[in-house]
């Protein structure tokens, strides 16, 4: 156990000094590559290696200059906006649809073609598309997640659905339940874990769209703030900004994963 404990400690860090001498060796041979130490005391404030104090952009992420100048934090307080709007939607849309493709085959013969067209296309293939028909920055953003974070919500009911024991469906019928009550009671308890399975792949491709979408359609939002900081050739920026983008990802994964195991009936110590 402890060895487990030493293993998930030390290896990180390995990698992770491993990823330092790599960025080093980037910054040494690329002219104005920003260096690990001055990316930190462009994040957190302090002196970097020309002598210069810096103001991080860490250090007051929560400033308002005016609607256009706010603090890193606001910036992804407006992202999440966006993608918890869209996911939501994709929620709404994906798991009824999901359950009806998972309990009629002819649904599933009328709706797998189309989604097995439209899951691979790419969100910046259908945001020129989004932004001519809405004409405006958040709609063509939420949009944007909605219609390519739906695909996994749909998929994965449906697998649930397909998941239920036959036994279980024809208790159902001698036992006459209605449609609604055949859901809730049988397919619904082994399609949940599916269910959020779908959620949380969604989520993840969720706040990957969104970054891509902001730098295209401009606005408030992590991507454009990244996107205006390559403009302003704030390359110590950009590096923060694709961390600060990893560790969100990160964190709402690992939230939803905790969500998915709580309903999850297979994780030991749940019936």
């Amino acid at each position: 156990m402890k060895n487990e404990i030493a293993k998930k400690i030390i290896l990180p860090m390995m990698v992770f000094f491993a990823i330092l001498m790599v960025w080093s060796l980037i910054a040494n041979n690329v002219e104005e590559f920003p260096t690990p130490s001055d990316t930190y005391v462009s994040a957190f404030g302090g002196i970097n290696a020309d002598g210069d104090e810096i103001v991080g952009v860490l250090s007051d992420p929560l400033y308002i200059e005016n609607e256009d100048d706010k603090g890193v934090l606001w910036q992804i307080f407006a992202s999440l906006q966006r993608v918890f709007a869209g996911f939501s939607l994709a929620i709404l849309i994906g798991v009824p649809l999901g359950l009806f493709i998972g309990m009629s085959k002819n649904a599933q013969y009328a709706f797998d073609p189309f989604i097995q067209i439209f899951k691979p296309v790419s969100p910046l293939a259908w945001l020129p598309l989004l932004l001519f028909i809405f004409q405006d920055i958040n709609l063509t953003a939420v949009s944007t997640i909605f219609v390519t974070s739906i695909w996994p919500i749909i998929i994965n009911t449906a697998l649930g659905v397909r998941n239920v024991s036959e036994d279980y469906m024809n208790v159902a019928k001698v036992l006459q339940f209605s449609p609604a009550k055949k859901i809730t009671k049988i397919i619904l308890p082994v399609a949940v874990p599916f269910i959020f399975t779908g959620m949380r792949l969604s989520l993840g491709i969720a706040w990957l769209v969104i970054v891509a979408a902001e730098m295209l359609t401009g606005g408030i939002g992590i991507g454009f703030w990244i996107w205006d900081e390559y403009n302003n050739l704030n390359y110590h920026h950009i590096i923060i900004g694709i961390i600060i983008v990893g560790i969100v990802g990160f964190i709402l994964d690992l939230l939803m994963g905790i969500i998915a195991d709580f309903f999850d009936y297979r994780k030991k110590g749940r019936a």
